[in-house]
């Protein structure tokens, strides 16, 4: 069964974002980590790259399948996990910790609504 942890936000696309006072926290869930096994490559956005929430930002290849990253809010990216580049491993072995992704900093808080909490993420994957 997938770890879904309360107080995050989850996308149907299977990222999560905790919110960090004005920025936003990005990677992606335990499901989708399982889901896509032995991560291999992961392309990160570019630092001060604009992003529009459902906005394609990245990709995470697997030696199984490839599966883009998707915004969960709008706003900028301020920060990315260059760790991935020599470890894509992270992404498999601690999905919401060593293993994020990208940092936001908020455009839009109110975003939040559109997304699920741990409950309504579990009822989406079947948990």
């Amino acid at each position: 069964m997938s770890d879904v942890p309360e107080g995050l936000h989850y996308t149907k696309d299977h990222e999560w974002a905790r919110v960090e006072g004005t920025r936003v926290r990005v990677g992606i869930t335990d499901h989708a980590q399982r889901e896509l096994t032995d991560v291999v490559y992961v392309e990160l956005p570019s630092v001060g790259r604009v992003v529009k929430q459902g906005e394609e930002v990245g990709v995470i290849e697997s030696v199984k399948a490839a599966s883009e990253i998707y915004a969960p809010f709008s706003g900028k990216v301020v920060e990315i996990n260059g760790a991935l580049e020599d470890k894509p491993e992270l992404v498999n072995q601690s999905p919401y910790g060593d293993g994020w992704v990208f940092v936001l900093e908020l455009g839009a808080a109110n975003e939040a609504t559109s997304l699920m909490d741990g409950g309504a993420y579990r009822k989406h994957i079947g948990g």
